[in-house]
């Protein structure tokens, strides 16, 4: 018994604008099977649209494969560059009879088509009309007449059993002769797909269900082409939370604005994962290795996924929370270098203070710009007072006792537990609770009503900012 072939699978985007989240949905799927089963996830850059395809949208989608961490593993295919190999496989169809020539200029079946919709009919070529006899294309041949070669679709039916979707059939006479090389000499996208594939040895083609009308044609070109049909799996479309198909109105929809927004590339790959996937029962925080381990394809869903952007944000809020802090501080700190709150080197300085202030601040944080905001305190030397905090805390008697507890803090040792003794003897001593103390200073020294608890932030300040910070405070908020 043959052992089975490790699977082959490919991200086929077009370069035509920033990697879509939707895309980059379908690219990671590709990329968790191949991992999950030892197998290669290879990228295919579809370039043949000149007019629309960009360097910088094909520098765009690096970026973002890149920054979501999903690594190909053979050199990138270009389509583009595929021409020959395209019209060498075009021609092969047309020697073998599965496809014919057809001469008519493209501003007649233009001509016709417009006037089938005219009459309300729903066009289609004739192929008794269209395909000459041999006699007369040598004729236009040795006149140097321009032709398309289009596919011969035989009688009968086209199915196969969808990965995700199950078994699902197409009538071929539902399908039109249609074109795979133009008159021009470039070939159609089902054309140039399935040679793509078939020279890449794909066993797997993985895409968007938006691609299930294009299977059935590309099928027929394999058989036709005698080559081995791979696996095909249609993943669901992705919807806003209005239901409608995900777009610019529902907020950002590239990676790439994600990233610029301090989200995880770990949160974005777990929540872009289960958008048709889920690993069954409640489990929705998974690291990169636990989806690999959990991935299968009986998880795949039929319905339609929602992105739901306060979801994203709840999961980063989870990695952040839970990541190992060596592996998150060097994701966090460009952020705050580009904030102007410290240069690599200070942090490098105080490596040990600084994680040990990201471990604090994680906590209350959504994403890294959250954490960058409540960071700012603790490395300049002046605060922004939030207005409502200063109202609702300064008020009734606020300002005196921020003014008695720096009083206590100046006398006290400066370690957590000494703070905390200092501070709950006086508010004792004033017969109020703690509370009542801690806020009116959390905003002296904070700007905020909230941050890590007081007396770790007292610490982080250290005495001599403390106590500077105070003074200000007391000055400025009188």
């Amino acid at each position: 018994m043959s052992t089975p072939l490790p699977p082959r699978l490919r991200f086929a985007p077009s370069p035509t604008g920033s990697l879509h989240v939707g895309v980059a949905r379908t690219a990671l799927h590709n990329w968790l099977y191949a991992r999950k089963y030892g197998g290669a996830f290879l990228l295919r850059v579809e370039d043949t649209d000149r007019a629309r395809s960009t360097p910088e949208s094909t520098q765009g989608i690096f970026d973002g494969l890149r920054w979501l961490g999903l690594n190909w593993d053979e050199a990138v295919v270009h389509q583009g560059a595929n021409l020959a190999q395209h019209q060498q496989d075009a021609r092969m169809l047309l020697a073998s009879g599965a496809a014919y020539r057809d001469f008519t200029p493209a501003e007649e079946l233009d001509r016709l088509r417009k006037e089938a919709e005219s009459r309300g009919h729903a066009f289609r070529v004739d192929r008794a009309a269209v395909e000459l006899s041999a006699e007369e294309q040598e004729q236009r041949l040795a006149r140097g007449e321009a032709y398309a070669i289009r596919f011969r679709v035989p009688e009968g039916t086209t199915a196969w059993d969808d990965m995700v979707h199950g078994p699902i059939e197409f009538p071929n006479k539902d399908i039109e002769d249609f074109i795979i090389l133009r008159s021009d000499g470039t070939p159609v996208y089902n054309m140039a797909v399935v040679s793509d594939d078939i020279a890449m040895r794909i066993t797997l083609v993985m895409r968007g269900d938006d691609h299930i009308s294009n299977t059935p044609k590309q099928i027929l070109l394999y058989q036709a082409l005698g080559a081995p049909l791979p696996r095909f799996a249609h993943l669901p479309m992705i919807l806003g939370v209005d239901g409608k198909k995900l777009s610019k109105r529902h907020g950002a929809t590239s990676v790439a604005e994600y990233e610029h927004q301090g989200i995880l590339a770990d949160a974005m790959v777990n929540f872009l994962a289960l958008l048709g996937w889920s690993p069954g029962g409640d489990i929705e925080v998974m690291s990169r290795e636990e989806l690999v381990a959990r991935f299968e394809e009986s998880g795949f869903l039929k319905k339609a996924a929602v992105f739901d952007p306060k979801k994203l944000e709840w999961m980063n809020g989870q990695h952040l929370a839970h990541a190992p802090i060596e592996r998150l501080e060097p994701v966090i700190t460009p952020h705050i270098v580009a904030a102007g709150l410290a240069t690599e080197q200070e942090i490098t300085e105080r490596l040990p203070w600084y994680r040990r202030l990201l471990e604090l601040l994680r906590v209350r944080a959504r994403t890294i710009d959250d954490i960058v905001r409540q960071a700012a305190p603790y490395f300049r030397d002046q605060v922004e007072y939030d207005s409502a905090a200063v109202a609702k805390h300064w008020k009734n008697g606020g300002r005196e006792l921020v003014g008695a507890a720096r009083e206590r803090l100046a006398a006290s040792d400066w370690d957590a537990a000494a703070l905390e003794d200092a501070l709950r003897d006086l508010a004792e001593s004033r017969g109020i609770g703690a509370g009542a103390l801690f806020q009116p200073l959390r905003v002296a020294l904070t700007g905020s009503s909230a941050s890590p608890g007081i007396f770790d932030v007292l610490v982080l300040l250290g005495r001599d900012r403390a106590l500077r910070r105070l003074d200000s405070a007391l000055a400025n908020l009188a």
